[in-house]
């Protein structure tokens, strides 16, 4: 039976706007390939200014913690240079301009011998499909399972999408169960667990029946209470297997390892049709779009395209945000790209708006009630305002998920979340430093 988590919230979900709305294929007249898609390591460019390139070729590439990137599109490289990117800066971008022909590579092609695959070589190939996670995280997958071999003996999918407006995994689940259960199939031949599960919100009818309509005899489907963040990994976790991740731990610590449900259809992609992670599903909703809808998207896809395709935004538009309103980066710029992390634009009005010039606390406790890691923002807030990197130590500011639960409930106004993420990089700069001193005194 499902279980529960400390914490959460109840948002109203806006998921009206696009949940019977069927994916729709985009076809971008460019496309900037990132060379930073994932935690870790930067790819370096494999192709230069001028040089024709085929649909899934590699085109980036690194050493350690680190993915290729591929080709989302066939045409000509235009550019390599840095351009605008969701996370707020500009990274160094392979910039295709499509030739609208997707000419495929030639070292692309289905598998006949499957079965006969070991679990090194299925991670190889994983690897070189350039797979990290999809529902935001964006780590490299054959890392997280090397890492989790001989430790974890439960798989859990993570198909609860509780971060209101976005729809994007609901509809691949709906169109396309037989690729995630294929994924997953082939996840489980590399961990061999002992159990596997598929977690999906309750708000998703459609969803649960196409799945459970592929679902092996092996595997649980939980149908789980519609709760935010019940996405979260280590929340997640407690509510599949009553197990809590320890504070500063990974879900191997406690024998699990949790796949977005894109992310499993990626891996069928890869092990199946030989195809490298170079298209994903991305809703485009919020009360500023005119036309929400979810599309399939090639990697590397400016937001303007996006926005286009969904209508164009309204005059009132006040924010847009790669993911959703609770946990999306604000963006600067329509002309960042489509990244493997990126499951949703959302566009929002001013009737959003909420921020406080001067906000003050009422001491209400809200944000602790609803904190699901059990911290205390506001002391973390007070903590970070002031530059206290030791009290930031230890409120562990560290394990803050960023789900942004206690900004929701702040009935003042004031931007917890924001100063969490702010903490955690004071914290991580002062650690850096701390690094370098002691490195340099010996």
């Amino acid at each position: 039976m499902p279980r529960s988590f400390f914490g959460g919230v109840h948002p109203k979900g806006y998921k009206a706007l696009t949940r019977d709305a069927a994916i729709r294929p985009i076809t971008p007249k460019q496309v900037c390939i990132a060379m930073s898609q994932h935690i870790g390591a930067p790819c370096v460019p494999l192709v230069g200014l001028g040089d024709t390139v085929t649909l899934g070729q590699k085109v980036g590439d690194g050493k350690g913690l680190c993915v290729p990137v591929h080709a989302s599109v066939s045409g000509k490289v235009v550019a390599v240079e840095p351009r605008p990117h969701p996370g707020g800066t500009k990274i160094l971008s392979v910039v295709i301009e499509n030739d609208g022909m997707d000419t495929l590579c030639k070292d692309i092609a289905p598998r006949q011998n499957v079965d006969a695959l070991s679990a090194d070589e299925l991670l190889a190939i994983i690897r070189e499909a350039g797979i990290a996670g999809m529902g935001g995280a964006a780590f490299p997958t054959n890392v997280k399972l090397s890492s989790g071999l001989s430790k974890v003996d439960t798989v859990i999918v993570n198909a609860a999408e509780c971060e209101p407006y976005i729809s994007a995994d609901d509809r691949l689940m709906r169109e396309e169960p037989a690729r995630i259960v294929g994924g997953l199939e082939i996840i489980k031949r590399i961990l061999k667990p002992t159990r596997s599960a598929v977690g999906i919100e309750a708000n998703k009818p459609e969803a649960v029946a196409a799945m459970q309509a592929q679902l092996p005899a092996d595997t649980e489907l939980l149908v789980l209470r519609t709760r935010y963040p019940q996405g979260a990994e280590k929340q997640l976790i407690q509510s599949v297997t009553g197990r809590c991740v320890p504070p500063g731990g990974l879900p191997a610590a406690v024998g699990c390892a949790v796949f977005n449900a894109a992310t499993c259809a990626a891996v069928f992609d890869a092990v199946y049709e030989g195809m490298p992670l170079v298209r994903r599903v991305v809703t485009v909703s919020g009360d500023a779009i005119a036309k929400p809808a979810n599309f399939l998207v090639p990697i590397g896809t400016p937001f303007s395209v996006l926005l286009e395709a969904a209508g164009g935004l309204s005059d009132k538009a006040y924010k847009l945000l790669c993911g959703g309103p609770m946990m999306g980066i604000a963006q600067h710029t329509t002309e960042a790209m489509t990244i493997k992390g990126c499951n949703a634009l959302t566009c929002l009005t001013t009737a959003h708006k909420v921020a406080e010039s001067t906000p003050h606390c009422i001491r209400c406790g809200r944000c602790i009630t609803a904190c699901p890691m059990h911290l205390m923002p506001l002391q973390i807030y007070k903590a970070q305002q002031s530059g206290n990197i030791e009290k930031l130590r230890y409120r562990n500011v560290v394990d803050c998920i960023d789900c942004g639960c206690c900004a929701y409930t702040c009935p003042a106004g004031i931007a917890l979340a924001q100063s969490c993420r702010t903490a955690k990089r004071m914290l991580r700069e002062a650690d850096a430093k701390e690094k370098a001193a002691g490195g340099a005194g010996k």
